[in-house]
């Protein structure tokens, strides 16, 4: 009796503990470059607050909202926080992490910028960086990836953070297999 418990207790920490690693995987949030623009990822709570305080620390001149027409990163929200609408790049047609790192490009070609600081949620940072360095590879623009808070710290998580890391492993080893079309889904 006593080895089953044993046994159980550590399978359980062990499935804990492998969780905890996958969340910690999924984080990349390197440190601030000074860059041409901040380019803020739509969709995520905390985003648009972690890319104005990149501007207005001084880490870029501009802030391009990727799918600026989504109901968290719009223009007027980002006028809205104290950000001067001619230093606002909207980029609208953006409907996936794949389509955001692409016209983005496209944005940052037409204006001849060489360096970005992408902002998107924590857990959702591994994705865009692959996806980000594969769409702006041999481009010679340098990119800095830097995460928003949103999943909770500590060893423990809660259902919603368990089914958020579940589904972000999912879509990121379907980019890893280059099974766009069955992840593009954000």
């Amino acid at each position: 009796m006593i080895k089953r418990l044993s046994y159980t207790i550590s399978i359980l920490f062990g499935i804990l503990l492998l969780l905890v690693l996958a969340k910690k995987f999924l984080i990349v949030n390197e440190k601030p470059k000074k860059a041409d623009v901040v380019i803020i990822l739509s969709g995520g709570p905390g985003r648009l607050a972690k890319g104005v305080a990149l501007f207005n620390r001084g880490d870029a001149d501009q802030m391009m909202l990727s799918n600026s027409n989504d109901g968290r990163t719009t223009i007027r929200e980002a006028v809205a926080f104290g950000i001067p609408e001619d230093k606002l790049i909207p980029e609208k047609r953006a409907t996936t992490t794949h389509t955001n790192a692409l016209y983005t490009l496209e944005l940052m070609k037409e204006r001849q910028l060489t360096s970005a600081i992408i902002v998107s949620s924590d857990f959702h940072m591994r994705r865009t960086k692959y996806i980000f360095s594969q769409v702006y590879k041999n481009t010679g623009i340098e990119l800095t990836f830097v995460a928003a808070p949103y999943l909770r710290s500590g060893f423990f998580m809660k259902k919603w953070e368990l089914q958020t890391i579940f589904y972000e492993w999912v879509k990121l080893i379907g980019y890893w297999l280059h099974a766009y079309e069955l992840v593009e889904k954000d």
